[in-house]
Parts: C-alpha cells; structure tokens; sequence
C-alpha cells in the first residue's frame, strides 16, 4: 500500500508546527538532508494563488536558467485545459503557479541565492512531453507531476538532477523502458511510476540505491525475471503489482542486513517457484500480497516470524499442504487470503480467526468438509508437488524465529548468487 504520508513525513522533519504542512498551501519547507534546518519555499500549488518574488530575484543567474528551463518545457504542452500555466510569464519564475523557490542562505541547496526547488503540478491535466532543459534545474529537490496526460520518455539529460528527493510521475502516458537517468540520482528518497505504459526489465541497480524509502512501479508493462538484488533494497515500500514480471521470487529476499521493508506488493504478474524461507527476516512486515500468480509448494516455516503482518494475500496461485498454526496464529493479521489455491486442509488455531475479528477466505481450496472449495477432480493432482521449495543450506527441521538472525548473517556473507543459496539437486 501506498502512503501519502512520506512527503508529510519529510516535511515535518523541518517545519516549524506552527506553519502549515503539505505542497499546495503557499508555506512549505524546502527538503533538506538531516533534522532541521532549511530554506523557506517561496511559490505555491496549482491551487494556491500566485506568490510575489523576493525584490531583485528576476536578475539572479539560478532563476535566469530556470526561466529558460521553464519556458522550454511550457513550449512542450500542447493542451493546459486548467489554464495552470498562464501564469508563467516573465522572468519571476517563482510567482509561477506550481512552483517553489528556496532560499538558500542557510546553505541546504549546493546553489546561493533563491533558486527553484520543487515543481508540484499534480493533477493539473496538461498534455505533452518532459523538456530535455528540465536537467539544468540542479536544485530541484522535488517534482511532482501525477494525473497529467504526459507522454514519451523521461529525458536521459535528468541524470543532471543530482538533489532530487521525491520523483512522482504516476498516472501519465508515459513509455520506454525503465528510465536510466533515476538510477543516477543519488539522492533519490521516493519514486513513483505507477500507472503508466514503461515495459522491459526492471534494472538490477534499482534495488541497489541505499537512500530509496519508496519504489513504486505497479501498474505498467515490466516484464522480465524479478531482479535478484530485490533483496538488497532497503526500501521500506515496493510494490510492482499488475506487471507482466515472471521467474522465481529471488530466493535471497531477506538474507539482508538492515532491511526494513514494511510493504511489498508483487500480485498480478507471472511468478512461478516457491515463496522463499528468507520471506520470515522481515519482522516488520505488515504487507504481503503475491496474489494472482502461479506460486507453488508449501509455506515456508518462517511465516511465523512475522508478527506485524497485517494483510496476508496468497489468493489465487498454486499453493499447497495445510495451512499450519504458525500462519494463522499471527497476533497482528487483519486480513488473511488463500482462496483460489490447493490446501488441503488447516488447523484448529485457523477456526479461530473470524471470532478475533479477521478477515479469512480460503474458497476454491481442496479442504474437506468445507463448502465452496474445488471439485474433486481438480484435487488429484496437486500443482508442483514434487517441489523442493528449500532455500536455507542445511536446514532439515522448521526453523524458529530466534534463529532466523543468525541464519541471515550466515547467509547474508556468503557469495550471493542464487546457486550459492540452493543446494545441488541430486542426480
């Protein structure tokens, strides 16, 4: 699940209490690295009123090269049916509709003087294109474009946006393959592409980047295997739901140190093989929907380590076995789904569930002396039943949560290849 509170987060790391929070009101606080500190942005939101420059600004050479980036871009709008950009006109770039400037003097942009740094045009519906001349806006710590009718690709010169924090271009029309330039933004905190048309592989390096708190690429066209630095990522959100991405769930998912995903959302793509024993590192998972994909082979022990799961969807794949007390006894679920799959059967612990108040479907199983489950024939032959989902080297009995620490550390240093973490299947 997304959440719109990262920005608010970010914003109130820096604002004083008294001012008001959020893009769009006309005060805001330019985001700046660490606790405290920071320039006050000057501009507002598409649905704030324009706000006057600073005296003598026009003539500061920051604002001159935004001017000529700004008009290059508005030359690339072909529709502006909210007349958002009739305002952009003269070289007060910072009384522009959607724009903020900060001011630099307590030294939190690389830049001196005001200078542009964020441009919120959300829901502004214009048509057209992204300006090459974007990329001399070196200060922009933000730029928000969702619910536009933009299309074509994301410049490659947006490698040039080396401060950039939050990057939002969702529901556009854009398309292309992944843009490179987002991997060369270190700075990077939050990306969101959702709804959108980009297609190929998603790159392993997007996973890499130490700094991303959010990776949102749901609905789009990716395709290809998830990459196996999926793991790596020390995002606390990712979700790449309703893709057309296909391979095994990495088997080194977990086996990281730091990693404090808390969401992760990979329902509605291709996936095959099992759900990996290392899906129980992450103790503060309260997310986690692989529904509608072709997932086989029993649940791994080590869904038992996590006890802030909240929402549990392993609806429509192919699961097998019976659903243990580990699962159902979870403490924190809120909504547990295994419909559409070939159980066999669960515990008593799992008869309980409705009675805490938890959301419990398991239709169209194989359970006996259950209503609404699959017909018998359907049951004779259980989806990849033969399958090997181990993934932990030399674990021959169920693993408890207090060991699991020590097993990643094992893990975590030994070569990283999936063949490193798989043992040899006999001959």
């Amino acid at each position: 699940m997304e959440r719109a509170w990262l920005l608010a987060l970010l914003l109130l790391q820096m604002v004083p209490k008294q001012e008001a929070l959020g893009v769009g009101a006309g005060v805001g606080i330019g985001i700046g690295g660490g606790g405290g500190g920071g320039g006050v942005w000057i501009g507002g939101g598409i649905n704030s009123p324009p706000n006057q420059n600073p005296p003598g600004s026009s003539s500061l050479p920051n604002l001159e090269v935004a001017y000529n980036a700004l008009q290059a871009w508005k030359s690339s709008i072909t529709e502006d049916p909210q007349g958002v950009l009739k305002s952009w006109v003269g070289p007060d770039v910072c009384s522009y509709r959607g724009i903020f400037c900060a001011d630099s003097q307590e030294n939190f942009l690389e830049s001196t003087g005001p200078v542009l740094a964020g441009i919120d045009l959300n829901r502004a519906n214009l048509q057209g294109t992204l300006a090459a001349e974007l990329a001399s806006l070196t200060d922009l710590t933000l730029l928000h474009l969702n619910s536009n009718r933009l299309s074509g690709s994301v410049p490659s010169s947006f490698t040039g946006h080396t401060s950039l924090q939050e990057l939002d271009l969702s529901n556009n029309r854009f398309s292309g393959t992944f843009p490179s330039s987002v991997l060369s933004m270190p700075s990077l905190l939050y990306l969101d592409l959702r709804y959108n048309s980009f297609s190929g592989p998603i790159p392993p390096e997007l996973f890499t980047n130490g700094k991303l708190d959010a990776i949102l690429l749901n609905n789009n066209r990716f395709d290809g295997d998830l990459p196996e630095t999926l793991g790596s990522s020390q995002a606390s959100v990712i979700n790449l739901a309703n893709n057309r991405l296909s391979g095994s769930i990495p088997a080194s998912l977990g086996f990281m140190r730091g990693n404090k995903i808390r969401e992760i959302l990979l329902l509605n793509n291709q996936l095959t093989g099992c759900i990996p024993e290392g899906i129980g590192l992450f103790s503060d998972m309260q997310v986690f929907d692989v529904s509608y994909n072709s997932l086989m082979g029993h649940l791994p022990d080590t869904v038992s380590c996590l006890t802030q799961i909240e929402v549990l969807n392993l609806g429509h794949n192919k699961l097998s076995g019976v659903l243990p007390d580990v699962v159902c006894s979870l403490k924190s679920l809120v909504n547990l789904t295994v419909a559409y799959n070939f159980f066999s059967g669960f515990s008593q612990e799992c008869t309980t569930l409705p009675f805490r108040n938890v959301g419990f479907n398991f239709v169209a199983n194989c359970i006996p002396n259950r209503q609404m489950q699959r017909p018998q024939p359907d049951c004779s032959v259980i989806p990849g039943g033969g399958l090997n989902c181990l993934r932990i080297p030399g674990a021959s009995v169920p693993l408890v949560c207090g060991a699991i620490g020590v097993l990643s550390r094992t893990v975590g240093d030994l070569a990283g290849t999936v063949g490193d973490l798989i043992p040899a299947t006999p001959p």
